[in-house]
């Protein structure tokens, strides 16, 4: 709740206050520090409200006259035309109301601009004025409940923001990854120099299954793997390798990255975090009006490239601790609470939540601690690079 929307229950409260004689200043003074204004405009609404008590509703706000602008379907349509230029909307109806016999009053600029911020939400505004995509912007999306590990992966193809050195020739290699919904963790990680295919979303898949020293204790098998309709994930071989893992691809819609925002948000974080302190990258400014880079500046060869990037991920799974998680990393966040549901947890100790039975399960039994973690830090990361063969 706003507090804007707290006017009217304490004004309501404080002419009830008034009319028993229990009203003081220091009572308006503190309601005003609450209600963010001043000591004045509340005095002001406490008068305005015993002479219409239809004010007390909505304190603060504008008469609601009957003769007020309101944004009609004909000032929509020209916003639409004009981009949500409102001042070129107020003089297209100032146009239209000077051709009338006899001529109407159009209403003022400030006036118009009142309504249409009055009237419209921010997203329209920003439709009317970009499009589609600009409101999308401000629509809100529910979060998914946070499950358990290799519960649900995700799964993406991402060409990098980097020039590096392949075979003498500058360009921008391809990443292929799985991350875990639960803890943001990189499961399995492939690079190619050139564009991906099916042959580097198995090479990042044996990467995120297997549980070798080479690639860490996190892996394993995931019910589920969201995909955004490419057709690599989606070819013959790729399906029949899932099939064969008995793994339940789920094919997202078109043009819904928000339906897969945690490797979404993985392909955001690689560039701002890693990326963009690489010489090379693609995106840094240039000096004066130059698009294209300095022929002397040095790129990073192809296998170094790999190796700093297999590098970042063992920091990210191991050192990095996502905001969801609670100053937990991704290697230790999730495993417990995704192993002890509530039936076990009852069985116990009735009453506990399955973090509590987790809390009291570790504190009671030393060897559950061996049991339930991982094995130690330093087999984390990807150190074996899994490129897939050079294009053609």
């Amino acid at each position: 709740m706003s507090v804007r929307a707290l006017r009217g229950p304490v004004v309501r409260r404080l002419l009830v206050l008034r009319r028993e004689g229990k009203l003081t200043t220091a009572r308006v003074r503190s309601a005003a520090d609450v209600l963010g204004v001043r000591e004045r405009a509340v005095w002001r609404w406490l008068a305005t409200a015993e002479r219409d008590e239809s004010a007390a509703a909505e304190p603060g706000s504008r008469a609601q006259t009957r003769d007020r602008f309101t944004v009609t379907p004909e000032v929509r349509h020209l916003l639409a035309l004009w981009k949500g230029n409102v001042a070129a909307v107020h003089r297209e109806l100032t146009a239209r109301a000077a051709r009338q016999s006899p001529p109407a009053a159009p209403p003022s600029l400030p006036t118009l601009h009142r309504a249409v911020h009055r009237d419209l939400t921010p997203g329209e505004r920003a439709g009317l004025a970009a499009g589609e995509r600009a409101a999308r912007k401000h629509d809100v999306f529910l979060a998914r409940p946070r499950g358990w590990r290799n519960q649900v992966w995700e799964t993406d193809h991402m060409q990098a923001a980097i020039l590096v050195d392949i075979d003498g020739t500058a360009r921008r290699p391809w990443i292929t990854w799985f991350t875990d919904c639960a803890t943001n963790a990189i499961m399995g990680v492939a690079v190619t120099p050139g564009h991906p295919s099916r042959e580097s979303v198995l090479a990042a898949l044996r990467s995120a299954v297997l549980r070798e020293d080479s690639y860490g204790p996190l892996g394993g098998l995931p019910e589920r793997v969201r995909v955004d309709r490419g057709k690599d994930f989606l070819s013959k071989t790729v399906t029949a390798a899932f099939d064969a893992l008995v793994v339940t691809v789920e094919d997202l819609p078109a043009y819904t990255p928000h339906l897969k925002g945690t490797v979404e948000g993985l392909n955001r974080a690689v560039e701002l975090m890693f990326l963009a302190a690489l010489p090379g990258y693609a995106h840094q400014p240039r000096p004066g009006k130059r698009p294209s880079r300095p022929k002397e500046e040095l790129l990073l060869s192809f296998e170094d490239f790999t190796g700093r990037l297999l590098d970042w991920t063992f920091w990210w799974n191991t050192t990095h601790q996502p905001a969801p998680l609670n100053g937990k990393s991704p290697l230790h966040g999730g495993d417990l609470p995704g192993m002890v549901d509530q039936e076990l947890a009852d069985l116990i100790r009735p009453g506990l939540t399955p973090a509590q039975a987790c809390i009291l399960a570790v504190a009671s039994c030393p060897g559950v601690t061996t049991s339930f973690s991982p094995p130690p830090v330093r087999h984390t990361g990807r150190r074996r690079p899994t490129p897939s063969p050079n294009p053609p």
